[in-house]
């Protein structure tokens, strides 16, 4: 089988990850832009965090056999940095217009203050202006008020319920969700958050409509193969194969389509050609390169 995972930092991960990924039937993935796990205090770090997503991570995926799009997006803790703040917003538009961004993300709350209010509505409204779907991080203190606050403001915005996917969800809070036309995103960790057997009582409860799994891997203990693993649990428990694709491979590519630069029929294990270099740079470092062959 083929996943899709569509929501992971690989900027933060290792070579040997995308090798892992790649061998467990992952072939495409989305890389939210993120809190990089200490402030940053300039806006020249968002240029080149933003220019390495749309450039080197997308190139960096292709030469182990995966697809790399992203979404653009200011962090909710970043959000309360004002002035900052405001300098990444008049920079967002030009770079949501990338080919290989397909939404604008990850956005939402953290300490649920008035700042991050301010930019999470203006960000849904750059999603409106843009036409792209948007990918919303719930908190992770006080999940159940902030997701509860996380979709006042989504009405509050105007923009369409069902262009909006909602992260992070557990027991508690994707029973909120699913009172509106929002998508449901599940990320499955090694300790926290969701697991497999947790996330396949949920799909047994609720089934797999609009129903989404990501492994949310970054710096921290986290797990690229959580989608393949979900998907293996799904299948020991019952659901059958064409239920496992649906949520793990068709309902992140059809809620990301909405982008209109993504569909389910171009997302294929690209050939891999490590003979290629990107500004110059190549990922080998003296190893022979693999070259694939139609």
């Amino acid at each position: 089988m083929k996943y899709f995972d569509p929501h992971i930092h690989m900027f933060s991960r290792t070579t040997d990850d995308y090798e892992n990924m790649a061998a467990a039937g992952i072939v495409g993935v989305i890389e939210p832009a993120f809190w990089l796990g200490q402030p940053r205090t300039q806006v020249g770090s968002f240029v080149d965090y933003f220019d390495t997503l749309i450039g080197w991570e997308h190139f960096r995926a292709s030469q182990f056999g995966i697809m790399h799009f992203c979404t653009m997006g200011l962090n909710p803790k970043e959000s309360n940095d004002v002035e900052l703040a405001e300098a990444v917003m008049k920079m967002l538009p030009r770079y949501c217009q990338k080919d290989n961004v397909v939404g604008v993300g990850e956005i939402g709350y953290d300490d649920m203050t008035p700042e991050e209010d301010r930019f999470l509505l203006e960000q849904l409204q750059l999603a409106i202006d843009q036409n792209l779907p948007v990918l919303i991080h719930t908190p992770h203190r006080d999940k159940v008020n902030g997701t509860k606050r996380t979709l006042d403001a989504i009405k509050e915005s105007g923009i369409a319920e069902e262009m909006v996917l909602v992260d992070h969800l557990n027991e508690q809070t994707l029973p909120l969700v699913l009172e509106t036309d929002c998508w449901r995103g599940h990320s499955i960790y090694p300790n926290t958050k969701m697991s497999e057997p947790r996330m396949v009582k949920l799909l047994q409860e609720y089934g797999t409509e609009k129903m989404i799994v990501n492994s949310a891997a970054d710096w921290g203990v986290s797990d690229p193969l959580k989608v393949p693993k979900t998907a293996q649990a799904m299948l020991e428990s019952g659901f059958s194969e064409a239920e496992v694709e649906k949520v793990t491979f068709n309902n992140p590519i059809n809620f990301f389509a909405q982008s209109g630069k993504i569909s389910i029929d171009m997302v294929k294990k690209p050939l891999i050609d490590q003979t290629k270099t990107y500004k110059e740079n190549k990922v080998l470092r003296g190893q022979e390169p693999i070259i694939e062959k139609d």
